[in-house]
């Protein structure tokens, strides 16, 4: 069985680490393609160009312009590989504009060790059914963002305020997450999850697109097949931008990535009674 996503990441090599791709129209979000959706594209190129370390370990990318759906070519070049690492550096192009630029570290995290230290303290979420699936989400939001559809979330019942025009000031939004068709997580597929939940500037009452300027994400362990549990929060907003930094938990309570996106404040919507 070929799983959605697999389908909409897959790459086509053509030679000399050039891969060809097709971005899908499922995953449109605002005013261009969902910048973890990309992302995941590069990384699964990456994973192509690095057959004995297939797990995406950090991946940095920056945003130059906004994807549209349609034909798109990665370029790999692999600037070194060692014995339990390499690293390249990686563009998605369409025509003649550069989308994204990404620097990556690849390796294979059943050969890492299995030493687990953490401070870091895993969500605290109702069970699935009792919290806020994104199906009630209001007609607007689902225009603005299709890839929903791709998306099983249930939300943390104090972190949907946003959706009926009260939220909660705090910047934080956290979910339970899954796709629909029941593919299971990975470690490429978490790189499409980093940035899957609404901009957490929803939270504080700041509705719309949110472009991506820089994206950092880690993998730290394969994840449990099952449901995730992702935190977004934010603690600064300033120069007409804000971070975001999300931690991604598997079904076994692993912290298994975690990522740290630099993004434009989106533009506020007038429209009493809607928000988008």
């Amino acid at each position: 069985m070929t799983f959605e996503l697999d389908a909409h990441i897959a790459v086509r090599s053509q030679g000399g680490g050039e891969y060809a791709a097709d971005l899908d129209t499922g995953w449109v979000v605002g005013g261009g393609v969902n910048g973890g959706y990309l992302l995941a594209l590069i990384g699964n190129a990456l994973r192509e160009s690095f057959p004995s370390k297939p797990d995406p370990l950090a991946v940095s990318a920056y945003y130059l312009s906004a994807a549209t759906p349609g034909p798109a070519t990665v370029s790999v070049d692999v600037r070194r590989e060692g014995g339990s690492v390499g690293t390249a550096s990686a563009e998605l192009r369409q025509g003649e504009e550069t989308r994204i630029a990404a620097l990556a570290t690849y390796g294979d995290l059943d050969r890492l060790g299995d030493d687990v230290g953490t401070t870091a303290e895993e969500p605290d979420l109702p069970p699935p059914d009792e919290c806020v699936a994104n199906t009630f989400a209001p007609r607007e939001i689902l225009e603005l963002a299709p890839m929903m559809g791709r998306f099983d979330m249930r939300f943390h019942p104090d972190h949907v305020g946003w959706a009926v025009g009260q939220p909660s000031g705090r910047g934080e939004i956290a979910a339970w997450f899954r796709l629909v068709d029941g593919r299971e997580p990975d470690p490429v597929s978490l790189l499409m999850v980093v940035d899957a939940l609404p901009p957490v500037t929803f939270d504080l009452g700041l509705m719309g697109w949110a472009p991506t300027l820089e994206l950092t994400a880690h993998v730290r362990a394969k994840p449990a097949p099952g449901w995730l549990k992702v935190r977004h929060a934010t603690r600064n907003l300033a120069g007409g931008m804000f971070e975001e930094d999300c931690e991604v938990w598997d079904s076994e309570g692993h912290l298994v990535a975690q990522s740290r996106q630099l993004a434009l404040l989106p533009r506020p919507v007038d429209t009493p009674g809607v928000i988008l």
